[in-house]
């Protein structure tokens, strides 16, 4: 997988999941301290051409660096249900496809402190590129498991004791009425389509963020972000 950008590359670097980097020269002292980073952890450094760097990144703003990862570890729900001794913090992506959202609540996610994403191996943006790039680097830490069936998957995050609340425009039970000091899934839909049938019918609760203007909803990734940060304050307040 290739990922471009300064922060996306510096962040998986950290992660160890950076196997080589491709460079072309742009005098900037950020980019020099992530090749020193890169040369200092062993990993391979190569400079080229700027036209080498636009073909690898497909015209994304690469900032003069691109890196080639090792595959990320595989993960499945009962991994992530796992992952903590605590109430564990995940969201599900039910068909957002648009990789800029998927990065961004990647990001969310990572900023929340959550414990991972579960998303449909079918119906998925790839995580390199885009999808890098707008979650900052983030989507080199946050763990994703790939499923088959989403509808399954519910099920089986409610078997390991997970609650699973779904954010759809239409529900009229607000978002901070939950009780997010549970273990938690938060499941999310495709912009203008949002939730499938079946997925609908197995989260637990429906919860809407209320609107007060004109615009009937929110982008999903700022939606989800919304409800993550939720969750942190009532746990914040609940170890108080």
């Amino acid at each position: 997988m290739v990922i471009y950008g300064i922060n996306p590359v510096f962040e998986a670097l950290r992660a160890g999941r950076v196997e080589a980097i491709r460079f072309a020269h742009r005098g900037d002292a950020r980019l020099s301290e992530l090749l020193d980073a890169a040369r200092q952890s062993g990993v391979t450094v190569k400079r080229v051409d700027a036209d080498e760097l636009e073909r690898a990144s497909h015209g994304g703003v690469h900032q003069g660096v691109v890196a080639l990862l090792h595959e990320a570890e595989t993960v499945t729900v009962k991994d992530l249900v796992m992952s903590t001794s605590g109430a564990v913090l995940l969201v599900v992506l039910d068909g957002v496809e648009d990789p800029q959202n998927v990065g961004a609540i990647l990001r969310s996610v990572d900023g929340a402190g959550g414990h991972g994403v579960v998303r449909q191996r079918r119906r998925a943006a790839p995580l390199g590129g885009a999808a890098a790039k707008a979650s900052a680097g983030a989507v080199a830490h946050v763990k994703v498991a790939d499923v088959v069936n989403i509808a399954r998957a519910l099920e089986e995050l409610k078997e390991g004791g997970v609650w699973t609340v779904g954010l759809a425009a239409d529900a009229t039970k607000p978002y901070d009425e939950i009780d997010f000091k549970l273990p938690t899934a938060i499941v999310v839909g495709a912009e203008g389509t949002g939730l499938r049938r079946l997925v609908r019918e197995r989260c637990d609760w429906l919860v809407t963020v209320p609107m007060k203007g004109h615009v009937q909803s929110l982008n999903v990734s700022v939606a989800t972000g919304i409800v993550l940060f939720e969750a942190v304050r009532q746990r914040r307040n609940s170890s108080l």
